[in-house]
């Protein structure tokens, strides 16, 4: 009988250990959960929070960040960002080969502000009155038999190699970028033959220098 009675309470206190045991365990898959699922709150939020302020950039026709998807992968989610790029000047892709290629002819050993400077240049005299139209005519222009840009009528123009800054400072002036000052003209007095140095110094306003370029207009 004594013996029943010890082997009846072991059988208790297996069962009793037991149920804490399960106890226990639903409470750590529980716990184990709820980080995921504030992980999970927290990102809601933040898509939420970058929709209001990135849209509207978007929308609002200028250059600016915006949301364009959210993707829900198990137990991520994930927003993705894109940039729109407006540009003010929309050039065919003639005009915008020949817009580059003649920034790297002439101002291929200057920084990324001198190329953006010689592509101001060009666009400002399309936008001028006392120039051609479009970049192609203002690039390939002739004065009396003599080309607007030495490395047209010297045929470097047609040899360069177009780098990533280049590309870059097209884009920037593209996008209305404009650190001219409304120049029309440079020169490069070092390398320029003095007689049309000397037209420049009458005939134009001088405006500033930048690397081996001084601009007029």
């Amino acid at each position: 009988m004594y013996k029943k009675a010890v082997g009846l309470l072991m059988l208790l206190s297996f069962l009793l250990m037991a149920c804490v045991m399960c106890v226990r365990g639903a409470d750590a898959v529980r716990m184990s959960h709820e980080p995921m699922q504030d992980l999970r709150l927290g990102m809601w939020e933040l898509e939420e929070e970058w929709a209001g302020k990135a849209r509207p950039a978007a929308d609002s026709g200028r250059k600016g960040l915006g949301i364009a998807d959210v993707a829900v992968s198990g137990q991520r989610t994930v927003a993705f960002l894109v940039v729109e790029q407006h540009y003010l000047y929309d050039l065919s892709d003639t005009d915008l080969e020949v817009l580059q290629r003649i920034v790297e002819a002439e101002a291929g050993n200057e920084d990324e502000d001198g190329k953006l400077l010689v592509a101001n240049v060009v666009l400002n005299r399309m936008n001028s009155g006392l120039f051609p139209d479009t970049v192609s005519e203002v690039v390939f222009q002739r004065e009396k038999g003599v080309s607007q840009f030495s490395p047209v009528s010297n045929g470097s123009y047609y040899r360069v190699h177009v780098s990533e800054e280049t590309v870059s400072a097209v884009e920037r002036a593209l996008m209305g970028e404009d650190i001219s000052q409304g120049a029309l003209y440079f020169v490069a007095r070092k390398y320029a033959d003095s007689s049309k140095v000397l037209w420049f110094d009458r005939k134009l306003t001088y405006l500033f220098q930048h690397g081996g370029h001084e601009f007029f207009k």
